[in-house]
C-alpha cells in the first residue's frame, strides 16, 4: 500500500500509539490534539502539527478521530474548526471513539452530504492492544468505504470486521462494554476473595486465568491489581460514559440490563471517590473499601 495522507485527531492513552503505527508504516500524518504536549512524541517521529481539527483534515485522504466523550465527537466533527469543515470531497472520516450510535448515523449523513465517506470504528483492547497493534476494530458504514480503509485498520488491529451500516460499530462496542462490565466485577470479587483467603494473587491468576474462567480482564487487568497498578489503560470516566450509552440504548430498545445497571453504580461510587482518572481495574479499590480490607 502506498503512503497515504492521514489526519489524526486525539493523542491520548490509545490514540498516540495507534497514530504511531501509521507513521511507522510510512504514511504522512497531520495531527491535532487539544493539548499539544501529548502530540510532541509523534511530532518527533515526523507527524505535522495542526492547530485545528479542520487543518488536520484539510488535504488528508483519511481522517481518524479518537477523543473522549460524545460531546467531544460532536465538537470535533461539527464545530466551526471541525473535521467536516476541512475534509475534502472524496476523503473518508473515521471516528474510533466509543460514542453514541445515533451520533455515528448523523456523522455519516453529514459526511455524505459533503461527498465524504464515513465509518464508525470503535476499538477494544485498551492501551496494550493499542501499543501492540492487536486491537479488535468493529466498523459501521458502507462496504465500499470500509474496503478503502481496511488496510489502515489492519495496521492497528488483528481483528477487523465490518458489522453493518452506520452505527453498527458503536452498537457492537456497546455489546463489548456490557460484557466487560460484568467481567470486571467478577475479576475484582474473585481477587478480593483470594486475598481474604490468604492466597497469592498472581498464583491464583496463573491457574484460573488458563481455565474456563480465563479472560482478557483477569489475565491483564488482574495482574495490574495484583501489583497495585491502577494507572489507566482505559479511564473509569470513559467506562462510565460507555455504560451510560449502553443503558440509554437498551432503554430505547425496551431491554432490561440489570447487571450492567448494578456495575455502573459501583463505578459511579469510584467516580465519587475521586478515582475517575484511574484505570477500570481501580474498581478493586471501591470493593476493597466496602469489604474492609
Amino acid at each position: 500500500m502506498t503512503g497515504k495522507r492521514i489526519g489524526w485527531i486525539g493523542t491520548g492513552v490509545m490514540g498516540s500509539s495507534m497514530c504511531g503505527h501509521l507513521l511507522q508504516a510510512g504514511h504522512a500524518v497531520r495531527v491535532f490534539n487539544r493539548s499539544r504536549a501529548k502530540a510532541l512524541a509523534l511530532e518527533e517521529r515526523g507527524a505535522v502539527w495542526c492547530d485545528t481539527a479542520a487543518e488536520a483534515a484539510r488535504g488528508s485522504e483519511v481522517v481518524f478521530t479518537i477523543v473522549g466523550f460524545p460531546r467531544d465527537v460532536e465538537e470535533v466533527y461539527f464545530g466551526p474548526d471541525g473535521v467536516l469543515a476541512g475534509a475534502a470531497p472524496g476523503s473518508v472520516v473515521v471516528d474510533m471513539t466509543t460514542s453514541e450510535p445515533s451520533l455515528a448515523v448523523r456523522i455519516q449523513a453529514a459526511a455524505a452530504a459533503r461527498g465524504l465517506g464515513a465509518l464508525d470504528a470503535p476499538v477494544s483492547g485498551g492501551d496494550i492492544g493499542a501499543r501492540e497493534a492487536s486491537l479488535a476494530i468493529m466498523v459501521g458504514g458502507e462496504e465500499a468505504v470500509f474496503a478503502r480503509v481496511k488496510p489502515l485498520f489492519e495496521l492497528l488491529g488483528r481483528n477487523v470486521r465490518r458489522m453493518g451500516e452506520a452505527g453498527a460499530g458503536q452498537h457492537t462496542k456497546m455489546s463489548n462494554q456490557i460484557l466487560i462490565a460484568g467481567n470486571m466485577i467478577g475479576v475484582v470479587e474473585s481477587l478480593l476473595y483470594a486475598r481474604r483467603a490468604g492466597l497469592d494473587l498472581d498464583a491464583v491468576i496463573d491457574v484460573i486465568g488458563s481455565g474456563a474462567a480465563g479472560s482478557w480482564s483477569i489475565n491483564n487487568l488482574g495482574r495490574r491489581i495484583a501489583k497495585g497498578d491502577f494507572a489507566p489503560g482505559f479511564f473509569i470516566k470513559h467506562f462510565i460514559k460507555d455504560m451510560g450509552i449502553a443503558l440509554a440504548e437498551a432503554r430505547a430498545m425496551r431491554l432490561a440490563l440489570p447487571g450492567l445497571a448494578l456495575v455502573q453504580q459501583f463505578y459511579l461510587a469510584a467516580q465519587a471517590e475521586g478515582l475517575e482518572d484511574l484505570g477500570t481495574q481501580a474498581l478493586y479499590k471501591v470493593l476493597e473499601r466496602l469489604s474492609g480490607l
